[in-house]
């Protein structure tokens, strides 16, 4: 049977086989964002067993504590371990278990953040491409308030090396077209911390200087929203987001987030299953990979970038259902069922 992973954070393992097999860990880096249990986790699982029956897996989630992933990466070391798909915490503080995977022969495949030290693989989406749609979307919904109209910055957690990367690509578009009023990491891409932010700068600003929000993700948007909410802000000020979680997708039906960016995780958890299972078995990278990235440790880390996708109201049925990321039953409530009608989103 598959292998079980103790320790804090950690669930079992999952799948037949592993007994005479390769096992592959997969860590992922929290549950404050619901795409990682909901859907990274599934869908990996489940490709890895689809790539070798014989494989199994070990899984941990590290609660967005960078001690408890140390923990959690030595434990699958230590109990075999033939690969590791790390969804990285913090780079910097786990860099030293990087190193200490590649001294066991332990090949690690980092998973859409980039970790440091010896990694063997990078699956991601473009994280520049992410934040130059969030900015060009912001700017289309801001219309002629752009030029003199001023904006608040929501970023990530500092400590993700996507964050920054987001925050680089949204400048690249912002600046020049508006005024960037104030900017706030949000540490965890935590709702609430997002909640404080934006409250504080409602208070420091004024609601009528806020023309649009860049939140990085959902989360920071479900956060954001419930700020200008309680603060009776009306109308909403145009509010960005990423992952298409669930919540937000009906958001943006109710007119109260004006987009996500849409990453078809099935690409990425597909890529980083055939990584893991080619390296558990000794085989090279070359026919999979599209490009190499360099981390601040690692030049020429062989890689996949794949290509995020701005989704508004109008776009929500031919990215989302189509791609059978939820039913339309799922998005449209009861309460949204007339909202859903106006933008065509019908069974």
């Amino acid at each position: 049977m598959a292998a079980v992973l103790a320790g804090a954070g950690c669930t079992g393992g999952s799948g037949d086989g592993g007994e005479d097999g390769p096992t592959v860990g997969v860590l992922l880096p929290s549950r404050a964002v619901p795409r990682w249990e909901q859907s990274d986790r599934p869908m990996i699982e489940k490709r890895v067993k689809e790539l070798c029956a014989e494989c199994a897996v070990m899984y941990a989630n590290a609660e967005n504590d960078a001690a408890s992933q140390r923990q959690q990466m030595t434990s699958m070391i230590t109990r075999g371990a033939s690969v590791l798909i790390l969804d990285v915490v913090d780079p910097k503080a786990l860099r030293s278990s990087v190193r200490e995977a590649h001294r066991e022969g332990v090949p690690v495949v980092a998973y859409d953040r980039l970790a440091e030290g010896p990694i063997s693989g990078f699956v991601s989406f473009d994280g520049h491409q992410v934040g130059r749609l969030q900015a060009a979307a912001l700017l289309t919904a801001m219309g002629p308030r752009v030029g003199g109209g001023g904006v608040v910055l929501m970023n990530g957690d500092p400590s993700s090396p996507n964050a920054a990367w987001y925050e680089r690509g949204a400048k690249s578009v912002l600046e020049d077209e508006v005024r960037i009023l104030k900017s706030y990491d949000t540490l965890g891409w935590r709702k609430e911390n997002a909640h404080h932010h934006m409250s504080a700068a409602i208070r420091a600003l004024g609601p009528q200087r806020i023309d649009g929000v860049l939140a990085a993700n959902d989360s920071i948007a479900a956060g954001v929203i419930a700020a200008l909410k309680s603060a009776r802000v009306s109308p909403l000020p145009p509010v960005t987001g990423q992952d298409a979680d669930l919540a937000a997708v009906r958001r943006i039906v109710e007119g109260e987030q004006y987009m996500t960016v849409y990453k078809p995780f099935r690409l990425e958890t597909d890529a980083a299953a055939a990584m893991a299972v080619a390296l558990a078995r000794g085989n090279d990278l070359d026919a999979l990979v599209t490009t190499t990235v360099d981390s601040p440790t690692t030049r020429d880390v062989p890689a996949v970038l794949l290509n995020p996708a701005a989704v508004t109201r109008d776009g929500i049925g031919r990215t989302l259902v189509r791609d059978g990321v939820y039913t339309v039953d799922q998005i449209c409530t009861p309460k949204l069922r007339r909202a859903c009608d106006r933008i065509g989103l019908t069974r």
